[in-house]
């Protein structure tokens, strides 16, 4: 049987849900009145936005504006999935856009919504042994680190990172492994520092490896698009409220004013205004002239595919069909 989200919280307390992240919960205020749902809203989300220190910016804000307590479960984008399915967040902010698209296409999670973003770089230490510093592919760059077997850290943990370490992987048309190549199983945080520590080299989102340059030896090689580095390299942000067709004691209600904050005028400046190291970490992107109604539909949507699909896709198409333009 499924401890669904609220008896999960009662039964493990806020100490557990801190001791799942391996971290502290960034703006909890401890018990107040809440204004939205039932005063508490629980968030999982991928470990860069924790490591980063954005959401220690961000969720007190959110706290303040509307009364109540949030809980943060930062993990690895697969993990917050999961986790939002069992039914265990209310809403979840992570980056990697395939893993979100099922998400929703499987009914559990509604009203998309595209945040921001920032991109990936390839880091490893000064000395370069496996001499990729300036390749302007990543795929190049990959390929050549395991023809010399240079040691390469994958964080191994079906992170939003993960993924995209993968995608690359598949892309240079190698399946790594042997000695040279090792999973950690940890945060973006804790890689960093592994690789730092092995001099090796690793894939991380610019942000989290700005926010702690002071304190790892490792050098960007391979740029990402944001430095005219390929386009492979991109890491968009989406939040998702969990369906509340699928559990009905989750908070939708402080789902969606969470959603509202982070892709408001308010939210969006707080997230172009966070600096690190005096760099900008992450660029919003939900709001703009021309609204991008891709952000709400799955990548590859037709409207001709909705016959083979489940009833939950087909609920889910309904409510597309509704809002997105016929000639979409």
């Amino acid at each position: 049987m499924t401890i669904h989200r609220r008896q999960f919280l009662r039964a493990a307390g806020v100490g557990a849900v801190a001791g799942l992240a391996g971290c502290s919960l960034p703006g909890s205020r401890g018990s107040q009145s809440g204004t939205v749902g039932d005063g508490e809203l629980v968030l999982a989300t991928t470990t860069s936005t924790f490591d980063t220190g954005l959401l220690g910016e961000l969720n007190p804000a959110f706290e303040d504006t509307y009364g109540m307590t949030m809980k943060t479960i930062p993990k690895g984008t697969g993990a917050s999935l999961r986790t939002a399915r069992d039914g265990d967040a209310d809403v979840i902010l992570v980056h990697a856009r395939n893993a979100e698209d099922e998400f929703m296409q499987d009914g559990y999670g509604v009203n998309r919504r595209d945040v921001m973003f920032n991109d990936f770089v390839v880091v490893g230490p000064e000395s370069d042994p496996a001499g990729i510093d300036g390749m302007e592919s990543a795929t190049e760059a990959f390929r050549t680190i395991s023809q010399e077997q240079a040691t390469f850290l994958s964080r191994g943990d079906d992170s939003g990172t993960n993924k995209k370490e993968r995608i690359v992987w598949d892309e240079a048309g190698v399946e790594p492994s042997g000695q040279w190549y090792r999973a950690v199983g940890k945060g973006m945080g804790d890689t960093l520092v592994q690789a730092s520590q092995s001099s090796a080299y690793t894939i991380a989102d610019r942000g989290t490896y700005l926010s702690m340059q002071d304190e790892i030896d490792l050098t960007i090689h391979v740029q990402g698009p944001l430095q005219d580095g390929p386009v492979i390299l991109k890491n968009p942000y989406g939040v998702m409220a969990v369906n509340p067709g699928q559990y009905e004691d989750v908070n939708y209600e402080g789902a969606m004013a969470y959603i509202g904050f982070l892709t408001s005028q308010r939210g969006q400046s707080m997230i172009a205004d966070y600096t690190a190291n005096n760099s900008q970490l992450f660029f919003p992107n939900a709001i703009s002239e021309e609204p991008n109604l891709g952000q709400y539909v799955p990548q590859g949507y037709s409207a001709q595919q909705a016959d083979s699909l489940t009833r939950a896709d087909r609920q889910y198409l309904y409510w597309v069909d509704e809002q997105v333009p016929a000639d979409y």
